[in-house]
Formats: C-alpha cells, structure tokens, sequence
C-alpha cells in the first residue's frame, strides 16, 4: 500500500480522537487490520451488492477485515458528523457528493491526493473529481453519479403520436396536453422537493446562490422565471396538480411505473423499480432525455451521487488498508459489476462496457450526463435544500405566493451564509 495518505492527514489525525470503529478496536499486533464502511446505499436493493464485494476484497486481500454496516441515508449525515466530532466514527463512509466539502471543511476527511486510493484519478470524469475536492484538495473518490432526466413512457407518447422528447418546458406543456386527450392519461407529473426545482433555475442560466461572487440569487430575476416556469406546470390540461403530501415521492413514483402518467423528471437510482412497473415489462419503453431547456436554452440538471471518504481520525494502519479498499471498490471492474446487479452510473468511462450498456436504462441515462452541472464548492451549498423542501410546497399548492416564498427563502439564505450579499 501507498503511505502518502497518512503525510498528508497528519495534521487532522491529530486534532481528532483516534478511536474510530476499525481505529485500533479488537485488532492484534499480528492479526488483519479490520476498517469499518458506513455504506448509505438502499438496504434492498443496493446493499446485497456491496455486501458481496466486501466478501471479494476480504479475498484479496487477507490481511483485511471490513466490518460492513448499513446506515439508513436520511440518517448518515448527522450521524457521522456527531461520531467524527468525539469519537467512533468509521475508516471508510459512503458520502452524498454535497456531503464531502461539508466534512472536508471540519477537518472529518483524509486527503486522498497521491495516495492509493487515487491512483487512477485520470480514470475517473473530471466535474465527479470536482465534487470531491475542497481547498485545493481531493477528499473523496467518486464511487456512483447520477443526474436528473426526463423519464417517459414511449408507447404512451406514440399513441398521442408524438415521436420525439420534448426539448423545452413550453414542449412539454403542449405534449402533457396532447397526450390527455388522446390518452386518457396525464402528461407529466411535476415534483415539489427543492432538488427536482434545480433543472427550472439552470435553464435561467442562473442557481440559488453564486458561490464565486458570494451572492445568495433565489429571488433574482432568472431565479422567479424559472421557479415561475416550474409553477405552471402543475396546473393545466394534462398536468398533475402538486403533491404535497409526505408521501408525494412515491405517488409519482407508483403512477409512472404502472402507466397513470406519462413523464416525469427522476434519477438512475429508480431504475431497477422503472422495470418492477407494468408499464416497463419491455425495457425498451422506458424513455430517457435531457431534462427541458429554458428560455435561455441551457438545459441541465445537478451532478449527484456519492464519493468513498476516508476519516481523517483514523491511525496510520486503518487509512493504509481504507486506501485499498476505496481503490477496489473504484476500480473499472468492480464499478461494471456494481452496475449490472444495481443499475447505477458508473464514475468512469472504462466501467461502461458493452455488457453494461446493453441495460437501456444505463445507456439512457448516460447519454444525458453530459448535462450534468456539477455542484459548486460550497460546503453550505445542499443544505439550501431544506428551506427551499419547506417553502416550495406552500407555493406549488397555491398556498403561499411566489415572490412571498423567494423573499422566505432569501432570508433563510442569508442566515446559513452570512458572508454571502443578496
């Protein structure tokens, strides 16, 4: 193994308690190093998979135990930021994109630069090594991406003889209503949560905040047009109106999936349900775009997925043998594994083999990263997305105005981002 890791951590090692889960507990002086993974990945679906692949490298590599521990996603968050803070935390997590500068900023994370674990960072896509940077430094090492598409039901859209995706939301406004009437069935179903509202902001060429010139922008002129855009699109022939209630994710969800609604806007992370659905026996009906453009003609949607991370906290020993594990579990082959059992997006364009192109959900989505806007480094940046999942639900459901809900926002900005000018 490579030792750079432990140089270039040093620093971080010691300001934080060295007792992390694999820091040291129950290992003998002459017996396997054993790291702990908190891995934040769907206990059913996702999860089985890693959890053979631990068993692979514990083959591999015999000198290494991983003590493989599901953390439930919503939860893992908190919950390693409370651990990392005192003591316990694990060798090795499965980190949101939006999490790693977050924890790279309190000093939680190793730097991975010139380490084993990066040893073939060239391999990976350059805006997913972007997202896991922070001050100049690689904290992470991209494992899964995704993005957001326009998802569509092919055999509905022919029937209301449309043969192409729509391109812009103006498109797919008068598609959603040529497909009720010739359906029966809505056109699209629009969602609340603040991270389906990034394509509307994207297409006004602009964001929630501007990073670089420390200005928060959800109540800019280009911010209310496209928030005004993604409004109108949940009232109108063809259009579902807002789901509001706790459960709205799996509303849209069950009603694609079974053919009640024609489009909607998800991630490759439901792809494996897609095919679960009677609408998707034959993979081949599921269509796969590029989110609608706006007015400005920019089209895109946010870079997501998760990074592999090291804890910064751990002893020499646990980042040697994390380093090895991260890279096994980056390699082109173990990510062409992942994919084909879990339908994910691979990090590197080595893992997108034939076999693994084959699946029609992959290859769709992997056309429309290339769209893909990578988040800014901003370590505050995702949890914008709370006020925006309180507020954009009051305003899609009529309750709330639209400039009254950005003027909200813009204040609940400022508070997590005092430095930042309105």
């Amino acid at each position: 193994m490579r030792r750079g890791i432990v140089a270039t951590a040093v620093a971080a090692s010691l300001a934080l308690a060295a007792t992390a889960c694999g820091g040291g507990s129950g290992d003998s002086s002459d017996g396997p190093v054993t790291i702990t993974w908190w891995d934040t990945s769907n206990a059913t679906n996702e999860a089985p998979t890693y959890q053979a692949l631990v068993k692979d490298f514990e083959k591999a590599n015999p000198d290494i135990k991983v003590k493989y521990v599901n953390v439930p996603f919503d939860q893992a968050q908190n919950k390693f930021d409370t651990a990392a803070g005192a003591s316990g935390a694990p060798d090795v997590l499965r980190a949101e994109v939006g999490w790693t500068p977050a924890f790279a900023q309190k000093g939680f994370l190793a730097p991975l630069d010139d380490t084993e674990a990066l040893e073939e960072k060239d391999a990976f896509q350059p805006n997913l090594i972007k997202q896991a940077e922070f001050d100049g430094k690689t904290y992470g090492v991209p494992f899964v991406t995704d993005t957001l598409a326009l998802v569509y039901n092919k055999a509905l859209f022919e029937k209301a003889g449309i043969t192409e995706a729509p391109t812009t939301w103006d498109e797919l406004k008068a598609d959603a209503a040529t497909i009720k009437s010739k359906t029966g069935v809505d056109g699209y179903w629009g969602s609340t949560s603040a991270y389906y509202a990034q394509p509307f902001l994207y297409g006004e060429g602009t964001d929630t905040v501007d990073a670089e010139a420390k200005k928060i922008t959800i109540s800019s002129p280009e911010a209310k047009k496209g928030l005004t855009t993604w409004q109108g699109l949940f009232d109108g022939e063809g259009l579902h109106k807002a789901d509001t209630t706790a459960d709205a994710y799996a509303h849209i969800q069950d009603a694609f999936v079974n053919g009640k609604v024609a489009a909607i806007i998800q991630g490759p992370w439901e792809i494996t349900n897609f095919y679960k659905g009677s609408a998707f026996q034959d993979k081949n009906n599921l269509g796969i775009a590029t989110v609608p453009a706006g007015s400005t003609g920019e089209a895109g949607a946010p870079t997501g997925g998760h990074n592999l991370s090291i804890y910064a906290g751990s002893d020499e020993a646990h980042q040697e043998a994390s380093a090895a594990f991260v890279k096994f579990m980056t390699s082109a082959d173990t990510q062409a594994q992942i994919a084909l059992k879990n339908s994910t997006l691979p990090t590197r364009d080595d893992a997108y083999t034939d076999e693994v192109k084959a699946d029609p959900g992959i290859a769709g989505f992997q056309t429309v990263l290339p769209a893909a806007q990578p988040r800014p480094e901003l370590p505050e940046y995702s949890s914008l997305w709370g006020p925006m999942d309180q507020e954009l639900p009051k305003i899609a459901s009529g309750a709330e105005t639209l400039d009254k809900g950005l003027a909200t926002l813009e204040t609940a900005f400022a508070d997590l981002l005092p430095d930042f000018s309105k």
